[in-house]
């Protein structure tokens, strides 16, 4: 017998579990029992390294140490191997901070994910949390906003907007009640950052919401989950009634005689819902479609009030700049890309996972130092970067830095940090009808160029596939796109074109020895 208890991890992130998690959690607490050995089972989150998942880890005086993939029936034969001491095995991959994958990272918003338990106010505390509310308790609400401006945090979620310009807006604004909207509607394929915060870290959201309502006068927030997550939503729940009975959400927060109150509701599903617009009509109880602006959020948002609209990981990004400063975080970064963004790798890779990096690291960084190149072992040919709506981009491209205004520079958005690859296996032109057919199941319908528009524009990719007169369908294609760009309400339809055109532009062999003609005319 030991003596005393050892301290095992397995990780209650939603990927985990789905790759068996609670399984060899139950195996290792079954084994612990049979040896006689005390044991403190936590169950932390993912530290993102899907392709290792259930990652469990001990501690000992060497810290943690950490054995992946374990599945339940490895659990035997790790405590023979010496687990409880941390001793080497086929499955040991040594101290988890030293991984390469993660310990090449800049890791800010996500310091505590994989580390504490999710749902651990005492944990929370004694890794740094709380620390921006404290300091936020004790000065103007101008002078939050002003440090958040100064740190050049942008809005996560993919439009890049000034996160302290917004919430200066809504400050400024005159109103018997204003409001806090966290945008969790995650609904990007290859996207999971903000999955991996709620279920991970929830305390640190609830924190960046605390901060924003103390910044803008708001006394109400809520957070807009999508349905798929319900492990989120548990977390969450848990978390804010802890944080509640502990004092720091309610009618006086810390002891300020200020108020702040938090609720979670759920989506029903629908892909517009992370327009910040139509999140707010499904919020209100109403169909989830996009309202034409102006008014802005700002002024008119939920309940025609004042609201600051943000994804989870801006929000969950200002307890470290209160914490530690504008300066600490805008030193990060480069050109108008200050901080950090998490980078979601999925699709053709061998290591598909979160990396939080710096801006200014290159895509081929990612996709090779990180990804380690196709799972396929093929080529890579195309990566889509910001979702279902984002350019395809070639490999010409991969050396690009991950920054805004070089995306832009090249036709493509962040969006919302995913990046999903393909070997050269793809067909891009199949591929750009899945872009025209998800808007046109995923369209609001409240504008004719992303309601029609999609839908006419299955039937011409179709056309082009089939060979029916390529060179007038794929003009026809470009026109199309062109009413979609400039003609839509918002960017469901505004933003089809990207991947499109992309593919269209960049791999036009795809479409027929005529789209290379087509685009260079």
């Amino acid at each position: 017998m030991t003596a005393g208890p050892i301290t095992i991890y397995v990780p209650r992130d939603s990927t985990a579990l789905a790759l068996g998690a609670d399984d060899t959690a139950a195996a290792i607490q079954a084994e612990a029992a049979r040896r006689g050995i005390a044991l403190d089972l936590v169950r932390n989150g993912s530290h993102g390294m899907f392709w290792l998942e259930p990652l469990v880890e001990v501690a000992t005086d060497r810290g943690r140490i950490a054995y992946g993939p374990v599945s339940a029936d490895d659990v035997a034969a790790l405590f023979d191997a010496g687990l409880a001491q941390g001793a080497p095995h086929a499955l040991c991959l040594g101290p988890t901070q030293e991984i390469p994958f993660l310990r090449n990272q800049e890791r800010l918003t996500f310091a505590r994910v994989g580390i504490t338990d999710p749902v651990s106010l005492d944990d929370y505390l004694a890794h740094g949390g709380y620390a921006g509310l404290a300091r936020a308790i004790g000065m103007a609400p101008a002078d939050i906003v002003q440090e958040v401006t100064d740190s050049g945090l942008r809005g996560r979620g993919g439009a890049a907007f000034p996160t302290g310009i917004k919430w200066k807006t809504v400050l400024g604004a005159q109103a018997p009640q204003k409001y806090v909207v966290c945008n969790a509607d995650e609904g990007d394929s290859g996207t999971f950052s903000d999955r991996m915060v709620m279920e991970g870290d929830p305390f640190v959201l609830i924190e960046g919401m605390t901060i924003a309502g103390l910044a803008v006068g708001a006394t109400h927030g809520y957070i807009y989950v999508r349905s798929e997550y319900p492990h989120a939503i548990a977390a969450l729940d848990e978390a804010i009634v802890r944080a509640r009975q502990a004092g720091y959400l309610g009618d006086d927060v810390l002891g300020s005689g200020r108020t702040f109150r938090l609720e979670v509701r759920m989506g029903a599903g629908a892909y517009v819902c992370g327009e910040e617009t139509a999140l707010l009509e499904s919020l209100e109880g109403k169909r989830g479609i996009v309202r034409a602006k102006p008014p802005l959020p700002a002024l008119e948002g939920l309940f025609g009030q004042p609201t600051v609209i943000n994804n989870v990981i801006s929000l969950a990004t200002v307890p470290i700049v209160l914490a530690k400063g504008a300066a600490f975080y805008r030193d990060y970064g480069m050109g108008r890309s200050r901080g950090t963004l998490p980078l979601q790798l999925a699709g053709n890779l061998k290591h598909g996972g979160l990396v939080e990096k710096a801006f200014g690291i290159t895509l081929r960084e990612l996709l090779v130092d990180y990804g380690g190149g196709t799972e396929s072992g093929r080529p890579l040919r195309a990566v889509q970067v910001g979702g279902p709506l984002g350019a395809y981009l070639p490999e010409s491209a991969f050396d690009t830095p991950i920054d805004y205004e070089a995306f832009t520079s090249i036709g493509a958005v962040l969006g919302h940090g995913g990046i999903v690859a393909f070997d050269d296996s793809v067909d891009m032109a199949r591929q750009a009808r899945y872009a025209m057919e998800f808007c046109a199941l995923e369209s609001c319908g409240k504008c004719t160029p992303c309601r029609v528009g999609s839908t006419r524009g299955v039937e011409v990719v179709d056309k082009i596939i089939a060979n029916q007169n390529r060179p007038q369908q794929i003009r026809l294609l470009r026109d199309l796109c062109d009413l979609m760009l400039n003609g839509s309400l918002c960017a469901m339809g505004g933003m089809t074109p990207y991947p499109v055109l992309s593919a269209l532009d960049h791999f036009p062999e795809d479409f027929g020895a005529q789209a290379s003609k087509q685009q260079a005319a």
